[in-house]
């Protein structure tokens, strides 16, 4: 299964009042696992770069001058992530400013059902607690020392190692598929060493006693008469 792991990072939040994308990070997973291929670009969104966008994003207006615009980006951007599932995290803001470049463009927007939110999901499991990028990184003992300032393709391979935490582990099937699973599932099979000795009843014999007369209470069919308990 192809999965599409992004993030975008834009001139402000909300497409209605003019703000634009200017960077897109893709990294590709097959199967849960990270194949190396990644699509990013920076794109100009043809206005001023707002200083608090600038400061958290560390993309200023010289640096973005001479990028490709969205509509000359488009169909490679379209053909990389395909038909495949995006996860994202807090899907509905990026999908939000995708849908709304495409649709400036006259392209079809992309079905909200194709992205898997993962900030849903680590709310879910984690309900009440902080569930940004960088809590989740905490909590996963994952290293995003170099996350000084918010980068697309960066949050994108951040954001891979948390899906696939928050799904159970880097190996979610544990293993049991491989060879090595396979061996570790065996050796897990093999019978315990017995006690050398038997711990000694934990019963008193007014316990014990009264458990008798209980199960004698019950008559002869009793599962505990059956099976000598």
């Amino acid at each position: 299964m192809r999965e599409l792991v992004m993030d975008t990072e834009t001139t402000g939040f909300e497409p209605s009042e003019g703000h634009r994308i200017v960077e897109i990070g893709v990294v590709e997973l097959v199967n849960l696992m990270p194949t190396g291929n990644t699509y990013h670009q920076y794109i100009n969104p043809e206005r001023p770069m707002p200083k608090e966008a600038f400061e958290v994003h560390g993309l200023g207006d010289d640096f973005l001058r001479d990028k490709p615009v969205f509509k000359h980006i488009v169909q490679d951007f379209l053909a990389f992530i395909g038909d495949d599932r995006l996860v994202i995290h807090n899907a509905s803001f990026d999908m939000r400013f995708i849908n709304a470049e495409l649709g400036w463009l006259n392209l079809p927007p992309l079905p909200n059902d194709r992205a898997f939110d993962t900030l849903a999901l680590a709310r879910k499991k984690f309900p009440g607690s902080p569930a940004s990028l960088d809590a989740l990184c905490r909590r996963f003992a994952i290293d995003n020392s170099s996350r000084t300032l918010h980068g697309a393709l960066l949050d994108s391979e951040i954001l891979a190692e948390v899906y696939l935490e928050l799904l159970g582990g880097q190996q979610p099937d544990f293993g049991l598929s491989s060879s090595s699973g396979s061996a570790s599932a065996n050796q897990s099979r093999q019978p315990l060493p017995k006690r050398p000795a038997p711990l000694p009843p934990r019963l008193t014999d007014a316990e014990s006693a009264a458990h008798a007369a209980f199960v004698q209470g019950l008559g002869d069919g009793a599962i505990w008469r059956k099976y000598g308990g």
